[in-house]
């Protein structure tokens, strides 16, 4: 018989709102406490690969991701100038996982949760002043609260902390369709072209940034003047008050359990990573689909938590590892050994 109880899931994100709707399914009583007095989805495009995609199913959400979506199947990485130094190993990752890179903005990611978990499980406008408190309340609680978690902090100690990756990124969404998909590498930044869903483009610069140092839309042109015109022409047409831009961290040291007593992280609470291989919102859902499914599959909480971390802790740090190290490949524009840039593309 499945394990049921009542949880308590801090944070309204992809992995926090994912966890809910599979222990929802899985017949827990649940409740999402969100900070922000109102969720307002924002974000562009993200690459869903087929190991995600099995998530979602597992969750029950796969045939509404496949008709928001379209597939990625063919890209390049080019110098400034438009010459190319290889392709994204797409059709690699296809053959290896069985279907195509999905590509939908976070936008309509966040839209399908919210419509899968419905509206009265969530509570906007929560502020966890007493994080210990839950954990009385509730049987399980769930850290899905971001890279500067609450929940973290209270019960896993502040050993771990949010690590400037000295880069900021750049998203926008193109109003045209380009004849070719890919990244463009320079030295210490980085422009990326994707589908993202039926007529529309996403768009992402990576670009080397003191920390604090705020910049504004046209000096990111300047930046990227004189690179081929693709580049340029996106830039050109992009506009100042829909360009979102972020400084990028991801978590450091790593964490030695994502388990502590009833509470379990997951997401970027649990191991927030730079965007260089784009596996965020990946990760994020493949912890929602491997939490709620060791819930179901063990006779009580603690072997049930311990599982998912021997599941998902190695493999979700791995990532962040190979993420970090990504990052620094492009940023410097290291033009080989070109295994090693092939192995991190495809992983």
């Amino acid at each position: 018989m499945a394990m049921r109880g009542t949880a308590v899931i801090v944070g309204a994100g992809i992995g926090g709102l994912a966890t809910a709707v599979g222990l929802r399914r899985a017949g827990w009583e649940v409740t999402v406490l969100e900070r922000w007095p109102k969720i307002r989805p924002e974000g562009t495009a993200l690459g869903i690969r087929p190991e995600a995609q099995a998530a979602l199913d597992r969750l029950g959400l796969g045939e509404g991701l496949r008709r928001r979506t379209v597939p990625y199947r063919s890209a390049q990485i080019r110098r400034p100038d438009g010459r190319r130094l290889a392709d994204l190993p797409l059709e690699r990752v296809e053959r290896k996982g069985g279907a195509p890179v999905l590509m939908l903005s976070r936008v309509s990611l966040m839209e399908m949760l919210l419509d899968a978990v419905g509206a009265t499980t969530v509570e906007t406008g929560a502020d966890i002043t007493v994080p210990e408190a839950l954990r009385t309340r509730y049987d399980l609680v769930v850290g899905a609260d971001g890279l500067r978690s609450t929940v973290r902090e209270a019960f896993f100690g502040d050993a771990a902390r949010p690590r400037y990756s000295g880069i900021v990124a750049w998203r926008g969404v193109a109003g045209f369709e380009p004849p070719v998909y890919g990244e463009t590498w320079g030295a210490g930044q980085v422009f990326g072209i994707t589908p993202q869903e039926p007529g529309s483009t996403n768009w992402y610069a990576a670009v080397a940034t003191p920390e604090g140092r705020r910049e504004s839309l046209e000096e990111l042109r300047a930046r990227f003047a004189g690179w081929h015109g693709l580049v340029t022409r996106v830039l050109a047409e992009a506009d100042e008050e829909s360009v979102l831009r972020h400084e990028i961290h991801d978590l450091s040291p790593r964490l030695r359990s994502f388990v502590s007593g009833n509470t379990v992280l997951v997401g970027d609470a649990a191991h927030a990573m730079t965007p260089s291989l784009g596996q965020g919102a990946c990760q994020a859902l493949l912890d929602a689909a491997a939490l709620t499914s060791c819930l179901g599959e063990a006779d009580d909480l603690g072997s049930a938590l311990r599982r998912y971390d021997g599941l998902r802790r190695r493999p979700a740090q791995r990532m962040v590892a190979m993420s970090r190290l990504m990052t620094r490949v492009a940023g410097h524009h290291l033009q080989g050994p070109r295994n090693l840039l092939l192995r991190l593309l495809a992983t």
